[in-house]
This record gives structure tokens, C-alpha cells and sequence, in this order.
């Protein structure tokens, strides 16, 4: 029997690409997003089942686990993909707003895998790939509450990894730099923002990360030059804080 994979942010970028390449895995699929014309498209593309569930999980996360529940599938493989950033001065971007981020990137990360690891851990066999950012590397000037979000996701995760250890499931944070999708436009760039280079496809990002979590690895970062980058950038702090701030400073 083929094994289920959870996908939530599943109708476009990084999310829809993991859809596509688990279904090419042969997973059957749980599909999660806002989008649900979207996803029923997505669905009807794959070559396995695959089932859509429309869910805002800034509010909704606790009635997709009974929505899943509802379909009588077990879930092997959770992706906590949904998030998104927001771009600009913390004290002008809107407060509720980024509360909405920190419930997204965070909270909806710890409801799903509370709710769905436990049974993988008794069935002795499963995983969970959350998906943060390098911008969770370091503090972040004009995306502060998105840094600090996905600093949460790669710690959560990493000490998940070690807590699991031993008991047949898997656990990988995945930290892309930047990625072409829809994420910039809701983030608030535009023609004059800077973006750090090394910019790669959500394909390639996705595919990073399954071959990371085939090796059974904690942690990885996708593409070439990010992991190269992430390395070299061993400056004191306060160094490190002014160049971000000066690359990230709205124009």
C-alpha cells in the first residue's frame, strides 16, 4: 500500500513541488492550502491519489487534523511547507499581520507534528520535513519577525531530530535561501528590492531536500551557493547585522 504524505502550502512553489515529486515517489497525497481550486487542479495532474483540504492554518489547524482523520488515511509523511514573510520596518509593517506569521510559521509547525508524529513514532516508521529558511540563521533587519519565525522552525526541528532518534522516524529542516515563487510578491518586494544571489528553482529546492532526507540528515540548505555562502559567513554578529540591514534596507 502506497504510503500518504501530508503537504500543507501545497498550491504553488516549494509546496507544489514536493507534491509533484512525492507523487512521482508514489505517495498518495494530502493536499493543504487556502487555494482549493488550485489544489483540486494540482490533484488531477498527479499519477496518485491525492486529496485537497482548503485550510487557513493561521486559524484552522486543529480541524485539518480531524478533516485528515476524516479521509481514513494514516500519515507517513508530514511537510510543514505553509508560511509566508512579510518585508519591511517592524514598527510600520501591520501587527496583526505578523501575528498571523508567527501562527503560520510557527504554531501551525507544533499543532500538525504533535498531532501527527505520535503515530508514526508507535508504528515505528514515518517522517516530518519542516520547511524554515537561512533567513533563520541570523538576526534579519526589515524581515525581523519572518527570521525570527524560521529560527523557531530550525530549532524546534533540529531538537526534534535528536529526540527521535532511535525510534524509525525521520526528521529534516529544510532551509532554502532565496527560491522563485510566489513568496516575494506576498512578502512585499518589488523591481527595486535586492535579493540575495544564488537564487535557485522550487524544483531543485524540493529535490535537495528529499535526497537530504533519504541520507537521513538533520539539517540542510538548498542549492549550490547558499551552503558555500552560509559557511563563509562566520563574522562577529554586529558585522553580520550591518551588512544585512545595509542589503535589506528598503529602498
Amino acid at each position: 500500500m502506497a504510503e500518504t504524505a501530508l503537504i500543507t502550502g501545497a498550491s504553488s512553489g516549494i509546496g507544489e513541488q514536493f507534491a509533484r515529486q512525492l507523487a512521482a515517489r508514489g505517495h498518495d497525497l494530502i493536499l493543504v492550502a487556502r487555494r482549493k481550486e488550485r489544489l483540486e487542479q494540482l490533484a488531477g495532474e498527479l499519477p496518485t491519489k491525492a486529496h485537497a483540504i482548503e485550510c487557513d492554518l493561521t486559524t484552522e489547524a486543529n480541524k485539518l487534523v480531524g478533516d485528515a482523520a476524516n479521509l481514513g488515511l494514516q500519515v507517513d509523511l508530514l511537510v510543514n511547507n505553509a508560511g509566508f514573510g512579510l518585508r519591511g520596518r517592524f514598527l510600520e509593517l501591520d501587527e496583526q499581520r505578523q501575528r498571523e506569521m508567527v501562527r503560520l510559521n510557527c504554531e501551525a509547525v507544533i499543532a500538525l507534528t504533535h498531532a501527527f508524529v505520535p503515530g508514526m513514532v508507535e508504528r515505528g516508521h514515518g517522517g516530518v520535513i519542516t520547511v524554515a529558511s537561512t533567513a533563520g540563521m541570523q538576526p534579519l533587519p526589515y524581515e525581523a519577525t519572518y527570521g525570527a519565525s524560521k529560527a523557531f522552525a530550525i530549532s524546534f526541528m533540529e531538537a526534534l531530530w535528536m529526540e527521535l532518534r532511535g525510534t524509525g522516524v525521520r526528521s529534516l529542516v529544510v532551509n532554502p535561501g532565496p527560491v522563485k515563487t510566489e513568496w516575494q510578491e506576498v512578502a512585499g518586494y518589488d523591481e527595486n528590492t535586492q535579493i540575495p544571489p544564488g537564487m535557485i528553482s522550487a524544483e531543485q529546492c524540493v529535490s535537495d531536500a528529499l535526497r537530504a532526507y533519504d541520507r537521513g540528515k538533520r539539517s540542510t540548505i538548498t542549492g549550490r551557493f547558499m551552503p558555500w555562502l552560509m559557511r563563509a559567513s562566520h563574522a562577529p554578529k554586529p558585522i553580520k547585522l550591518r551588512v544585512t540591514e545595509r542589503m535589506y534596507r528598503p529602498r
